[in-house]
């Protein structure tokens, strides 16, 4: 007899920034415990690359070519995807930036850059994909991006200077427990998790200066891979955590419990 825990058959996800890195990484998961998706992204070249990907483990994909930094398109994205596939049962709030500076000259620009779409955006997605689908259809899994470096600040011989990020991911956090604590009553299921090191096109650049100093502090002693998110996402948006909210689950390898 099938487990039917993790089975996301018959259900639609909306996944932001999912056309590479850790959002294409946990499409595949939910298309491969049957799900479908809709994937919003920048670049359409990138989307189709992506959709193709999914298309090729058997998935239903549609694709929204849209930049979330322009809040007043926001609506029109959650129009479009429920017209996709007539649902939205999950969100999976993944897109967002990062800007490295000291803070003593960190630009407002980027601050403002990196909170528009870390926070805002996903504030206001959240906020219309409840009003138009998921409290109107009574249930619903939303699964914000964090990460470890919202739970705490950066070690200082890493040189990272991500006060924006940092910040905001510690935002998303609260922003989850908040949200779960005021959408439960329509059984709509708020969680977050907290990915460590993974490389990413984000990533990239810093991971080659700090990849040395950072495995000794990692206790399993690797980098996330290209599956190791797959399992913690689709556990959170699958009935197995029916009774799992307002949560941020950590997978870093155990950096954040030394």
């Amino acid at each position: 007899m099938p487990n039917r825990l993790f089975d996301l058959s018959g259900q639609t996800a909306l996944v932001t920034g999912g056309s590479r890195g850790l959002g294409l990484q946990i499409a595949e998961g939910i298309v491969e415990a049957g799900g479908r998706v809709v994937l919003t992204a920048r670049k359409q070249g990138e989307l189709d690359t992506a959709a193709r990907h999914l298309e090729a483990l058997g998935g239903q994909v549609a694709t929204i070519a849209c930049d979330l930094q322009k809040l007043e398109g926001i609506e029109a994205v959650v129009d479009r995807a429920l017209a996709a596939f007539g649902a939205i049962d999950m969100l999976v709030n993944n897109a967002g930036a990062s800007w490295g500076a000291p803070m003593v000259d960190y630009p407002l620009e980027g601050w403002m850059k990196v909170m528009t779409l870390n926070v805002t955006a996903p504030f206001m997605l959240t906020q219309a994909v409840g009003r138009k689908a998921m409290i109107p259809a009574g249930r619903g899994r939303i699964l914000n991006i964090a990460s470890i470096g919202g739970l705490r600040g950066n070690r200082p011989d890493m040189e990272m200077h991500t006060i924006a990020y940092n910040t905001s991911k510690a935002a998303i956090i609260n922003f989850t427990r908040a949200l779960a604590s005021e959408w439960g009553r329509h059984d709509i299921n708020v969680n977050a998790l907290c990915p460590g090191f993974f490389p990413s096109k984000m990533s990239a650049g810093l991971l080659s200066d700090i990849e040395e100093r950072l495995l000794p502090a990692v206790p399993l002693g690797r980098l996330g891979g290209e599956a190791d998110l797959k399992g913690p996402a689709v556990f959170l948006l699958s009935g197995a955590a029916r009774h799992v909210t307002g949560q941020a689950l950590a997978v870093d390898g155990g950096a954040s419990a030394v």
